[in-house]
């Protein structure tokens, strides 16, 4: 067994340091310093398992290979707090935020545990009744911004909420304008959401989600904009999808964004019929895309997409229960969790209370999860286990 024991080990020209193979033990009483520095630094096409910290997050992080990249180590249990019978202990926690139902919009924020199935339960409330938002997240925080309010007030108020205790929103900070009818994704660090509706326009921005504080201009989105899209991401790519234009016209095209370099959107590829008022979610690999409303009506059919591929989106081989729209979705690296929706008619709107669920690493129908606490539709989720942590 060799020894060496040294203050600092270097080349020669101090760029770098020798590789040391074999079974090598550290057995310092004291600590190692990895390499740091910003999320926006990132080296690029590391060897798998290389390592660092990130002093955005403040968090160690790990290369996981040219697809997936940096990934962040978190200590933890996964244990919950609160909730009863099936939203107790560990697990992926989904958040259900706002919405609009019969007879009015709600402030209620629900919770389920996606590894189970059973009812979503109380988990606190919004700072007021909001529907239409868009919501992103952490493994630890979830983010809501935006939103309408009967009858058609618009705020440009971003809440958080802690995943791991029921509590009430709390104030996070502002977007630079008031919108609704938006969307947004995540990863660990940063949350990105588009104008949305209100007018229809192409502006991207950002939060910082471990952080309070207001928006700022991230970039542009490839086109005019678009409202009522829907979105999915990696712990590197974000892609937003469908929608309708600032005519109502429904859009078939996908783009992407490197969540962490403030870049314009560039194109993904197309759905396989446009679509607007959908449900996104992914695992770190596979984005699905399920329910919503084409220029035909409602539809039921679910598509999927490989993240880190460009391409067009496919068939997925499984439908939701019914066809509606103004659903939303949230994700485990194995289930997608769908919520709510509305069929809306000339003579009447039927709203629902319906969770479904899909097996994302399968094709297959979704099926029965469990009901909310009222019918609602045009809520907002995210969940503390989807692909892009």
């Amino acid at each position: 067994m060799s020894e060496v024991r040294v203050n600092n080990l270097s080349n020669e020209s101090l760029s770098g340091g020798p590789t040391i193979s074999g079974i090598t033990t550290f057995s310092s009483p004291y600590f190692f310093v990895p390499p740091k520095g910003d999320t926006a630094s990132r080296p690029q096409s590391c060897p798998s398992g290389s390592l660092r910290f990130n002093t955005d997050s403040s968090k160690l992080e790990y290369y996981k290979g040219n697809t997936i990249g940096w990934v962040e180590i978190e200590a933890t249990n996964d244990e919950l707090g609160g909730g009863t019978g099936s939203n107790t202990g560990l697990g992926t926690r989904m958040l259900i935020s706002g919405g609009f139902g019969s007879p009015s919009d709600t402030n209620v924020i629900q919770f389920v545990t996606i590894s189970t199935l059973g009812n979503s339960q109380d988990f606190g409330d919004l700072i007021d009744d909001r529907y239409t938002q868009a919501a992103c997240s952490s493994r630890t925080r979830f983010v809501a911004m935006g939103g309408f309010k009967v009858p058609n007030t618009l705020t440009n108020v971003i809440q958080f909420n802690t995943f791991a205790s029921l509590g009430n929103a709390q104030d996070f900070g502002d977007m630079t304008d008031t919108r609704a009818q938006h969307d947004a994704l995540s990863n660990q660090t940063r949350g990105v959401f588009t104008f949305g509706g209100t007018p229809v326009a192409n502006t991207l921005e950002y939060i910082t989600i471990a952080s309070t504080g207001n928006s700022v201009d991230f970039a542009d989105a490839t086109d005019g904009g678009r409202k009522n899209l829907f979105s999915c991401a990696s712990t590197t790519r974000g892609l937003f999808v469908g929608g309708r234009d600032g005519s109502n016209n429904y859009e078939i095209n996908i783009d992407q964004i490197t969540i962490n370099t403030q870049a314009n959107a560039v194109d993904f590829g197309d759905l396989v019929e446009a679509r607007a008022f959908a449900s996104g979610f992914s695992n770190s690999t596979r984005g699905l895309f399920a329910a919503g409303r084409t220029p035909n009506g409602f539809t039921n059919i679910i598509e999927q997409v490989t993240i880190a591929t460009q391409g067009n989106a496919t068939d997925f081989g499984g439908d939701t229960i019914d066809a509606f729209n103004y659903t939303s979705g949230a994700a485990s690296p194995t289930r997608g969790v769908i919520a709510g929706g509305v069929n809306d008619t000339p003579s009447s709107d039927t709203y629902y209370n319906v969770i479904q669920k899909v097996e994302i690493l399968s094709s297959g129908n979704a099926v029965d999860f469990g009901d909310l606490l009222a019918t609602l539709n045009g809520t907002a989720s995210a969940s503390n286990g989807h692909g892009g942590l």
